[in-house]
């Protein structure tokens, strides 16, 4: 079986198809457009949202959007061979995002220059093809480093939310990984062979980041205390779900 018919885990699916549930993600004759930037994550999400649509009780399209920051050694242009032989619509931009970045960064780390550039273009492109929803691949991992990054560094009890209407109102986020851990996808990844590609964001290896300081925390933290996570996730829900009735009653005007 190749990666491009085999079935995800039940235990990513029941995660998955969760997360959707609680946060009311997808409706009927949703246009889903999915940011896929080659990693283990976005690629896993991808062959979930794809199963889904022939399973879910409810219909909506999926395409998916792979923005090229010109880095040197990141190159995910093959993917789009990968797109058409799992027949899914795709769209790809490039943007010498790295360049810019050294040109008009003031003050911010390249991470966030780079996602405030990829997120502009995600925004712009569903607003020029008719897609209704963003979804995005952070999962339980990346939500709890956002919440140590946020309480050490801003002094806020914040991190991502799992469904939420951009500024514009316009657009309707969704993190359907919100509830699976990261060595879920990776082991999905793996035994899949999912054509990840390496060092998706290379740029930011050159130096340890915040990110990667909580991260490593949160690891140490975890062997000395296993229900971490599950705790984590029950602390934040309330901010999970934040904007989830504004963002229905808007979608439905």
């Amino acid at each position: 079986m190749t990666s491009t018919t085999l079935k995800p885990p039940k235990s990513l699916l029941r995660k998955v198809g969760k997360a959707i549930a609680d946060y009311g993600m997808i409706r009927d004759g949703d246009r889903i457009l999915l940011g896929v930037s080659g990693g283990k994550d976005s690629l896993s999400l991808l062959h979930i949202l794809k199963y889904l649509q022939g399973y879910a009780p409810v219909r909506f399209d999926l395409a998916v959007l792979t923005v090229d920051p010109q880095v040197p050694g990141f190159n995910p242009e093959p993917l789009t061979t990968y797109y058409d032989l799992l027949g899914v619509p795709w769209h790809y931009e490039r943007q010498p995002i790295l360049d810019q970045a050294k040109a008009h960064m003031d003050g911010d780390s390249f991470c966030a220059y780079c996602s405030r550039m990829k997120r502009g273009i995600m925004y712009r492109l569903c607003r020029e093809r008719g897609y209704g929803v963003l979804a995005l691949a952070q999962h339980l991992d990346d939500l709890a480093e956002s919440l140590l990054l946020s309480l050490f560094h801003g002094g806020q009890f914040r991190t991502m939310k799992a469904h939420y209407l951009n500024d514009a109102g316009d657009v309707r986020i969704i993190r359907p990984l919100a509830y699976c851990r990261e060595r879920q996808t990776a082991d999905f990844a793996q035994k899949a062979d999912l054509p990840v590609v390496a060092d998706s964001c290379p740029a930011c290896f050159s130096a340890p980041t915040r990110r990667e300081h909580m991260k490593a925390l949160l690891a140490r933290e975890e062997g000395n205390h296993p229900p971490l996570f599950t705790n984590i996730l029950h602390a934040i829900r309330p901010i999970l779900t934040e904007g989830i009735a504004d963002a229905t009653a808007r979608a439905q005007d």
